[in-house]
């Protein structure tokens, strides 16, 4: 029976929670929306948003 892997991130001694921010953008060049993806700690998500690229 196949078990199904899971990627849990602990809030271990020390470590920070961290979340994933998934941003569309429209490239400059083609004209398609792109998303990207980035983990950041949760703290900092809402900058990850308001920075322009």
């Amino acid at each position: 029976m196949a078990k199904k892997a899971v990627a849990t991130f602990a809030a271990k001694a020390g470590a920070k929670s961290m979340v994933k921010c998934i941003r569309m953008e429209k490239s400059p060049k083609t004209g398609a929306y792109v998303f990207t993806e980035m983990l950041v700690e949760e703290a900092k998500a809402k900058e990850y948003f308001q920075e322009k690229k």
